[in-house]
């Protein structure tokens, strides 16, 4: 085949190295563009860190100092949110799980009050919508919280999606748009010729591609064929995370609920109360230990008592992918074709519509979108550079 028959063939075509929320919700909308899309998956679509997560999307509740461009894209995902899930449900006819109750997070003594404030203080500096509350006030929208409540933030437009039954749903809707699945299929290498991509190896076989998208979570580095200064920075972040059983007729909690010490509760709609999450670096270790769930067990209870006569439903480990700023890796790379998503941290759900939409028009169009500019991988190239999220 001679090379102009060869990049005819080859064009249009993108294969996506692993099946997570964002290499699903990627694949879909090129899928529905009229993209030749193939996804690699090494296990079952979104076993990874999309399958550990709580699905809470709070853009607000967790904005930091100096991560301003990064809080910039995680409000604009999650201005798409609702239109990306009622695209999705009507694909699929399968609901998310996407409630709007708000986030509440609640401090318990002096210094939680204080750390409380200076939040509350750095939110509004940021323009944005959190409603500072007295104890009182808190227990008004959440009547088993602890008494030792003294104080809260609510933030109405921080909410939340299940995220297995979207990753479900993602998976119908990208098989349904002509997107190929391929599962239990390990990507050996990535294949280039003269600085171009020209696709991958996975078991055994070639896959030839104009495009590849590196997507593959916390295993992004693992990827072998890939340059130095191409291969993104990314390690593994070890979670652990735990699921009780609530009545779903009369919940203990409604809205998502932050605590002290990073511990957060997230009702669902069938009666689970996830709790989590550790951080530990710990590198692809999944082992539960008991400390880690004493952890979230004790200071889950500190806020909402009532959960001590709760049934345990679930316990589980999850890898968190996560670079040296702890900001996504988004755009092109040095090699023609290769292009990164990945890098997401504890945002994948919440930046989902935006990766996905971004990274099509950079395939579709070639254009690399205003919104990722800051997120590419040169940036890790350049160390005495600021960070991305930095002001």
């Amino acid at each position: 085949m001679s090379n102009i028959n060869c990049e005819n063939s080859l064009r249009n075509t993108v294969v996506i190295i692993g099946a997570g929320v964002c290499g699903l919700s990627i694949g879909w909308q090129l899928a529905e563009a009229g993209a030749k899309v193939t996804i690699v998956e090494k296990s079952e679509p979104g076993r990874g860190a999309t399958w550990a997560a709580a699905g809470m999307l709070a853009a607000r509740a967790e904005a930091e100092p100096g991560e301003q461009a990064l809080l910039s894209l995680n409000l604009k995902s999650q201005e798409y949110w609702p239109e990306f899930r009622n695209r999705l449900e009507k694909a699929t006819g399968v609901p998310i799980g996407y409630r709007d109750e708000g986030t509440i997070i609640v401090a318990l003594d002096r210094d939680d009050a204080a750390d409380l404030e200076f939040n509350y203080k750095l939110q509004a500096g940021l323009g944005l919508d959190t409603k500072w509350l007295s104890g009182p006030e808190a227990r008004e929208k959440e009547p088993f919280l602890s008494p030792k409540i003294n104080s809260a933030i609510f933030s109405p437009l921080d909410h939340q999606v299940d995220n297995r039954d979207l990753v479900n749903a993602l998976r119908i809707a990208f098989v349904r748009a002509g997107g190929d699945l391929k599962i239990y299929s390990e990507v050996d290498s990535i294949v280039t010729e003269n600085g171009s991509v020209r696709g991958v190896h996975s078991n055994g076989e070639e896959i030839p591609a104009q495009f590849v998208v590196l997507a593959a979570g916390a295993w992004s580095r693992t990827i072998r064929g890939i340059a130095k200064e191409d291969l993104p920075p990314i390690r593994p972040l070890k979670g652990q995370m735990l699921a009780l059983r609530m009545d779903p007729n009369k919940p203990l909690l409604r809205h998502v609920l932050w605590a002290p010490k990073g511990i957060y509760m997230v009702p669902r709609n069938d009666g689970r109360l996830l709790i989590g999450a550790t951080v530990e670096e710990k590198d692809f270790d999944a082992e539960l230990t008991a400390g880690g769930i004493l952890h979230l067990l004790r200071e889950s209870w500190e806020a909402l008592p009532g959960i001590d006569e709760l049934e345990i439903d679930e316990m589980w480990t999850g890898h968190r992918p996560t670079s040296r700023d702890d900001a996504p890796i988004l755009g092109p790379t040095s090699v023609e074709g290769l292009i990164i998503a990945t890098g997401h941290h504890r945002n994948g759900i919440l930046l989902a519509p935006i990766t996905a939409k971004t990274i099509s028009q950079l395939i579709l169009t070639g254009d690399l979108p205003k919104e990722i500019e800051p997120f590419g991988i040169e940036r890790f190239r350049k160390p005495k550079n600021r960070t991305p999220h930095a002001a």
